[in-house]
Parts: structure tokens; sequence; C-alpha cells
């Protein structure tokens, strides 16, 4: 028996009640089929609704063949009439998100022939997906659009339209199913097929906003926020600019300009760091021994270009194993080893073998890591 579809009836309702016709354990919870519902399920891209039957929370909404299945943490009594109640907050921001994502798939269809191929709404993300890529002035341009639009206020209709007149329609997402097909429109921007409920005008979309542009299997994924999410992460951004704009001590319309200035400073000094490092270390080079013949460094913080031109050093001096550890016994050593008379990848199978080290190269030399004592390490190289 199929489902009486109650949010398509009225969007807005929270609160209504139904007869429970089947109910069963699977996995854990309980799979309650209803008469009717105002649950809309996980379809079309969007997470389904949420909220509790009989005060016990909804974990899951599906549906099949037009049955939608309500999973709950407790049974309930099959024949039963339950009171099933909606998550009204988490309802309408889905409208809002869902309806942008109308405006937006509408305009740019009509303005450059896009079409939507992908749509993701969850409780952390809203993205579409088109076949083509647009400018970043022309996205620009269609975000002013589309807010001039939510500005308009225009009534966003949804119905069924008879079967000789939906022949007739032109319309996205045209595909070919057995019954009804329910039909979205905002009169001078969209017409679509689609399942999900809708705001009834756009003025309550509230605002549209894109989050990021990126090419996306030949065209162009947008990731966008509606409305009070749309709010929220304005909220959250703007705490976040506050936040950085202490730290720096400087006004907030100048924070870009000082962190770029910050992150010139510290490239200068990691350079210089990095420099002082390699003449510490050719320091400690020139104390070694010519005629040893094996030399394996311990050191705790050197970058891996320093690592590797102390190893080529080595390895001009010094005949045998030529290596270096940077690290300590608690979190491990990274390690450079070369070598102008050994075969370097037999140390490295012997390393993976006594330490389960990782890493490898050629014959000259070797990379990698492992976590073991530094005198365990001197011990097998001895």
């Amino acid at each position: 028996m199929k489902t009486k579809k109650l949010y398509d009836i009225d969007a807005y309702a929270t609160e209504f009640e139904a007869v429970v016709l089947s109910c069963e354990a699977e996995d854990n919870v309980y799979k309650v089929v209803l008469d009717q519902t105002l649950f809309f399920p996980e379809e079309g891209g969007q997470t389904p609704d949420k909220g509790t039957l009989d005060e016990v929370e909804v974990v899951d909404v599906q549906i099949k063949d037009d049955v939608i299945s309500h999973y709950v943490a407790h049974p309930v009594e099959v024949n039963s009439t339950v009171k099933g109640s909606i998550n009204w907050q988490h309802r309408f921001f889905n409208m809002q998100q869902h309806s942008g994502e109308h405006l937006f798939s509408g305009l740019a269809h009509r303005k450059y022939g896009l079409k939507n191929v992908g749509f993701h709404l969850s409780n952390q993300i809203v993205t579409m997906d088109f076949d083509k890529a647009l400018s970043e002035e022309q996205l620009k341009e269609m975000e002013w659009e589309i807010n001039e639009a939510i500005v308009a206020n225009v009534e966003i209709k949804t119905g069924y339209p008879a079967k000789d007149e939906l022949e007739n329609l032109e319309y996205r997402s045209k595909i070919e199913i057995d019954g009804p097909v329910r039909i979205v429109e905002i009169p001078g921007y969209d017409v679509c097929a689609c399942c999900a409920p809708h705001v009834h005008r756009t003025g309550e979309i509230g605002i549209f906003k894109m989050q990021s542009v990126q090419n996306y299997k030949g065209g162009m994924r947008i990731s966008f926020l509606c409305g009070f999410r749309a709010l929220e992460e304005y909220r959250r951004k703007s705490e976040i600019i506050s936040e950085v704009s202490g730290i720096l001590t400087t006004n907030q319309e100048n924070v870009a300009e000082h962190i770029s200035k910050l992150k010139t400073q510290v490239q200068s000094l990691k350079t210089q760091l990095s420099n002082a490092k390699q003449t510490l270390m050719e320091g400690k080079l020139a104390e070694i021994p010519a005629e040893q013949t094996d030399v394996i460094l311990f050191e705790q913080d050197l970058e891996t270009p320093v690592m590797r031109n102390v190893v080529n050093k080595l390895m001009e001096a010094h005949d045998g194993v030529c290596g270096i550890f940077v690290g300590d016994d608690a979190e491990g050593y990274n390690f450079i080893i070369g070598s102008k008379t050994i075969d370097c990848r037999e140390i490295a199978n012997t390393l993976r073998e006594q330490f389960d080290a990782r890493g490898g190269g050629k014959p000259q030399m070797i990379q990698g890591s492992v976590i073991a004592r530094a005198d365990a390490i001197r011990d097998y190289f001895i």
C-alpha cells in the first residue's frame, strides 16, 4: 500500500496522526510503515526529515516503491494510531536550501543552457553540480540575480499536471516514470520535476550565498547556503575574523594584508633557520674522522632538504653506509640513508623486517620512517 504523502499537501504542517500498517525489527531498530506521513524521506539528493513518532525519535526515513519506512528505536503496535511530529527548523532550513537551488539551476539553464547533473543536501553541506562551468563574473551576476528574485517574493507553485498537459510541458529533470509527476514552478525562473517540500514564496529563502566553486567532471560544483544556514555560517566566519583580528591587533579590513605579510616573514625566517641548521651540520660533519667508513647520525629537528644535503656530503667523504635519523624514540624517526658502495634497498628491506620501517628508494639512496629506539637502530648498523 502506497504511503499518503502529507508533506505534498501541506509542507508547513508539523504534526499528524497515522495508522501503523507494519512494524518489523531490522538491525537493532524497528521499521514502521504508516498509512500516511509528514516525514519526507531521503530522496532526490536530500536528507530525510527529523522528528518523533509518539515522542520516540525517528532516526531515518526511507522510501521504496512509494512506501515510506520510518526507523525508530522502540516498536509500535500494528493497527494502533500514532502521533507524528516534524522538527520544523530542520524541515524549513532544508526547504530554504532546496528552493534556492531551484532558483539558481533554473536561471542557469535559461541564461546559459547549463544542466544540473547533481544535488546533495545534507546537514553539513549543500552542493549542486553542472555540466558546464561559468566564469567568476558570470557567477557573481547569477548570485545577484538570485537574490533579486528572493526580494521579488515570487510565489512557488507545486502540483501534479494531467498526463496530456505534462507531455507538452517544458521542464527540467524530465524523466519517464509511471504515475503522476510533481512539478515545482517558480514563474520567470524555473519549472522542474521535484519530490521535495518547498517554501511558499521566494522571499522565505532569505538569502542565497555561494560558498565555493570548483571544477567537477568537466563542469563545476557549487557549494552554497540559503536563509538561516547562511546566517549561521556568516556568524561563524565573522567570529573567526574577529578573533584573528584581535590576535593580530589590526582592523578586520586589514586581516588579509596582515596575514600575507606574516606569511612572507615566516617563510624568510624558515629559510634563515634552515641555512643555520645546514651550517651547524657542516660543522658537525667536519669533526667526523675521515677514516671512518660508516656514519649514522641522530638529530631532533631537521628539514628533509637539509637531511639530504647531509647524506650527500657524507657519501662524498665516506665509503660505507651514510645515514641520518631525525626525531625521537617516542614519536619515531624520519631517515635518509645513502651509500656509493652498498645497495641501500637491501638496508630498506632489513629495516622493514626488523623495525617495521616504511619507505624505499634507489640503490644509492633510500628514505622513510621508523618507530624504534635510537640505541636499537645504532646496534643494527654496528
